[in-house]
């Protein structure tokens, strides 16, 4: 691993009448900074799917940059993975801020094929392009395993879900941005680089004024971030908390080995493995729902586009609020359950959907759906990760959550919401995609349940 990257020795302990005005403020401004930072990563995710409609007016067609497109996912998926063993190994408060770079230089160049090669060259711009939309999804990757690590270190698991509902809001802030900075960059820096060329001005907004914003978030996360308390001469979370889950041990402070990770602490913990196929089922209802909405109701139902875009927006903005509920639900009133929140919020979600589906010619019980979808679904989206990282060892965080990472975005967003859904909506019509996305709420029930009497086990022992 390269040196710069090593986590810091940690420091001599400060005065103890130190400890508790440093350990505050520390926690609020690393929070802040995976905050910002995380939020940075979504400003330079999905911008290809922006520019898809209007690359089509350089001769590229749909099919071959939906092959784009899915790199994307494919790519995010394997990296949240592997670069989680390795964030495991790394110094948070480089990893991320060096990932966020990464991935907007990658963002940047995605200019190059329309400039450089154009439909003239089309073989090349699109291979070109899917090799800078699979390294924009791999950057991409690096941004969830150092928060997950961060948060590991400074929160303790008690307080783990409120404070990881908020922090996961970042990616609903960072996303909704995109649109903005799509419009607002192509107006004031387009003509700039193409003067009265007005076709082109949608690759500055699109991905070089959001790259440009994503290197300035970078730095500030920089700034902001530490690696772990006592890489700054404070006592472990748990000891400053007096709040010491089951599976800690003196060696949760240690850094780890890549075979200690994958064998001892990951590949063998089945729980982690229950959560990894319940996540796969609740990503597919998350984007099966979230790409195939515009889609679904333009051309089943006769939406016009504006009604159809309102009812995509509704849905994501619902999810802040109801990530936050489900945070504080999961901690405050189920005491550390992630799973029966789990349980609870997806079964929620099946009736929505149900309704949604039977009431699809209803504007309003259709926005009223998915707006309800969207509340209840990115809540356990969120707390499977918080389950993950409850289920490992600290120093084994990034990598546990990886896994489930994995298999939400690989299995579940490339596979099952993108590539099943589209053919058995292409093929045996849209009511067969509901049939999948209620069996697909059944599914996560089921796997998550496995893990139900095994996490009140070690929460009872707690109490112990």
């Amino acid at each position: 691993m390269w040196s710069f990257l090593k986590p810091p020795a940690y420091k001599a302990d400060l005065p103890q009448q130190e400890v508790d005005a440093s350990y505050k403020r520390l926690r609020w401004q690393v929070f802040v900074g995976i905050f910002i930072g995380y939020a940075g990563f979504y400003i330079v995710r999905k911008n290809f799917s922006m520019a898809i409609p209007e690359l089509a007016q350089f001769g590229f067609e749909k099919g071959e940059l939906s092959i784009v497109l899915s790199m994307n996912a494919v790519a995010y998926a394997l990296s949240k993975f592997l670069m989680g063993s390795v964030s495991d190994r790394s110094n948070a408060r480089v990893f991320l801020p060096l990932g966020l770079f990464l991935t907007a230089v990658s963002m940047m160049f995605m200019v190059v094929p329309v400039v450089a090669f154009g439909p003239e060259n089309k073989f090349w711009a699109i291979v070109l392009m899917t090799v800078l939309n699979f390294l924009v999804g791999w950057f991409n990757g690096m941004g969830w395993p150092p928060c997950g690590r961060v948060m590991t270190h400074w929160f303790s698991q008690n307080e783990r879900g409120t404070m990881m509902s908020i922090w996961n809001c970042a990616h609903n802030v960072g996303g909704a941005l995109v649109g903005p900075m799509a419009v607002y960059g192509a107006m004031w820096f387009g003509s700039w680089f193409y003067g009265a060329d007005t076709t082109r001005y949608f690759l500055i907004g699109t991905y070089v004024f959001p790259a440009a914003v994503a290197m300035l978030v970078a730095l500030i996360a920089f700034v902001l971030i530490r690696d772990t308390p006592q890489s700054c001469g404070l006592p472990s979370i748990e000891k400053y908390r007096n709040d010491y889950p089951k599976n800690y041990s003196a060696k949760s402070e240690e850094v780890l080995s890549t075979k200690e990770i994958f064998f001892k602490y990951v590949f063998n913990n089945k729980m982690l493995w229950f959560i990894a196929i319940a996540n796969a089922f609740v990503y597919m209802v998350r984007y099966g729902c979230l790409d195939w909405a515009p889609t679904f109701l333009k051309e089943a139902q006769g939406y016009d586009i504006k009604q159809a875009g309102w009812a995509y927006f509704a849905y994501e903005f619902a999810a802040i609020p109801g990530t936050l509920v489900c945070g504080w639900l999961s901690d405050k009133v189920f005491k550390g359950g992630r799973a029966l929140t789990t349980i609870i919020f997806m079964a929620i979600v099946a009736v929505f959907i149900l309704l949604y589906w039977q009431f699809s010619d209803n504007y309003m019980l259709v926005t009223l759906s998915l707006i309800a979808i969207g509340f209840f679904i990115y809540g356990p989206v969120m707390l499977i990760g918080v389950q993950a990282l409850d289920l490992a060892p600290k120093n084994a965080a990034g990598t546990a959550a990886g896994l489930t990472g994995f298999f939400g975005y690989f299995f579940g967003t490339a596979i099952l919401a993108n590539i099943v859904m589209g053919y058995v909506a292409e093929m045996a019509g849209w009511d067969w995609t509901f049939i999948l996305l209620l069996i697909a709420c059944g599914l996560s029930i089921f796997f998550t349940s496995f893990t139900y009497k095994e996490e009140k086990h070690l929460l009872q022992q707690k109490k112990n």
